[in-house]
Formats: structure tokens, C-alpha cells, sequence
């Protein structure tokens, strides 16, 4: 089937407004549709996805949502990846929360959270919100004037994890420490030496893992503003892992002292 003429020509991936967020993926779109579907603004597929996107066309059909069936060089140029599994869609961003409004909504109970103090790779933010998602977060925090935000590489890579997790917004660092610490969180700066080994130390029953950015790790003056350091111990035959491998070992190991 030829492109319908909204993508002949089409130089850019970028979605039609700034509230929009292009998806790619079979999983990042059937999480969108599943949490929701309200959001969704238009589909394109390829035919074969058909049966697999059943529901989600009867719903685009019912709500007079558009979708069009094209060919796999389309979804490439719409989603500026190779990796799109057949299917796209644009839908509204799901904005970000203040951390006054998420901790006034927080149940009671252990909780668990990540401060993400500077990461910027979309590939990492999404292993980090499969991750998130698998082990229960309750939030990942932005810092105030982080640029951080859910692209659709991200979303894909998350495999519908991003639909589970929400974003917070944090104020300024010293408010957000005390807020924090005034819902019953401990903080803990993950650290690649020095710190307490992350499996033998008494992990707190409501904790936010504050995770460095890639490369240059995180900021001294956050770090020695935490509750306490922990590092994930190794071989040293490498000198940490990856930000978003470290971030699973590290919600692993709390998630461990709480079954169920």
C-alpha cells in the first residue's frame, strides 16, 4: 500500500505537537493502549500486525481514532528507527507529577524510588523503567532542571514499562531532600567504591536509589547530602556496570528483603 501523503517526503520523526509523544514498539504501544487508551492519537501498522492490534483498531474504529496500514519504510522514517515491530503511535505525554502531589498519593509501606541525578541516554532510561517496572518502583524522579524526558526510543526500549512507572518532578534539591525524608524515605548514593556493599547493609523499608549520570557519576554535593552510600561489589576485572545494570542489581537487593 503506498504512504498516505502526511509521510511522503517526511524528513523528521518528531511528532505533530510538543504535548505528543511518537511510540514504536509491539509492547510500549499495547501498555500505552492498556493503561491509556484516551491518549492515543493515531496508529499507523503494517498489515501483518493486524491480528496482533485487533483490539486496538476496534477501539481507534469505535472512538474515531485514525490508523493507517503502510509499509515497513514508512514506520522506519515515522519512527527514525528500524526497531519499530510494526507498529506506531503518537499519543499524549503523560506529564510528569510534582513530588508534593505524588508523596500526598504514596500508600503506606515499604516504597522504593530512583533519583536519576543526571542521566541522559534514552537506551538507559528505558532499561531503567523495565527495570522500575519488573521490581515494583513507585517513581522515578527528575531533578528540577533535568532536560530528561520519555522519547519513543526509550518507551521501546522499557517494553511497556514507562506506562508503569511514573515521572516526578523534583523543586529544588534541599526542598526535595526534606520532603523526601519527611514521607519516611532514606536516600542512598550509589557509588562505584567506597560504599557499603549493597547486599550485606540494612537496606530501609522506604528508600530512593540516587543513581549518577553516565560516565561523570553524580554529583558530590547530592551524594554527601544522602542518608548513606552503597556499591555493588565485583571482580574489579571492570571498573562498574552500566548505569541501568547497576540500577536492576540495585532494586534486586531491596526487593529480596521484601518478598511478595
Amino acid at each position: 500500500m503506498a504512504a498516505s501523503p502526511e509521510l511522503e517526503g517526511t524528513e523528521s520523526p518528531a511528532p505533530r505537537g510538543p504535548r505528543e509523544l511518537r511510540l514504536y514498539g509491539l509492547n510500549a504501544v499495547h501498555a500505552a493502549f492498556a493503561k491509556r487508551p484516551e491518549a492515543i492519537r493515531k496508529l499507523y501498522l503494517v498489515q501483518s500486525r493486524i491480528p496482533a492490534l485487533q483490539p486496538l483498531l476496534a477501539w481507534c474504529v469505535a472512538h474515531r481514532v485514525g490508523y493507517r496500514v503502510v509499509e515497513e519504510a514508512d514506520l522506519e522514517k515515522l519512527s527514525g528507527s528500524a526497531h519499530h515491530e510494526g507498529v506506531v503511535a503518537d499519543v499524549l505525554r503523560a506529564e510528569p507529577e510534582s513530588l508534593s502531589t505524588w508523596l500526598r498519593d504514596l500508600p503506606a509501606g515499604p516504597q522504593l524510588a530512583i533519583w536519576l541525578d543526571g542521566v541522559g541516554n534514552p537506551h538507559n532510561l528505558g532499561a531503567i523503567l523495565r527495570s522500575a517496572a519488573h521490581f515494583g518502583v513507585a517513581a522515578v524522579l527528575l531533578p528540577k532542571h533535568s532536560s530528561l524526558a520519555l522519547s519513543g526510543a526509550a518507551a521501546r526500549v522499557a517494553e511497556g514499562g514507562a506506562e508503569h512507572v511514573p515521572m516526578v518532578r523534583l523543586g529544588r534539591t534541599d526542598n526535595a531532600l526534606a520532603q523526601l525524608r519527611g514521607a519516611g524515605f532514606a536516600l542512598a548514593a550509589t557509588v562505584v567504591a567506597g560504599g557499603r556493599d549493597v547486599f550485606a547493609a540494612d537496606l530501609p523499608t522506604r528508600l530512593v536509589y540516587v543513581m549518577g549520570a553516565e560516565g561523570e557519576g553524580m554529583d558530590r554535593e547530592l551524594a554527601r547530602a544522602c542518608d548513606l552510600q552503597l556499591s555493588i561489589p565485583g571482580t574489579g576485572a571492570v571498573e562498574s556496570l552500566n548505569v541501568a545494570a547497576a540500577t536492576a542489581v540495585l532494586l534486586a537487593a531491596w526487593r529480596s528483603r521484601r518478598p511478595g
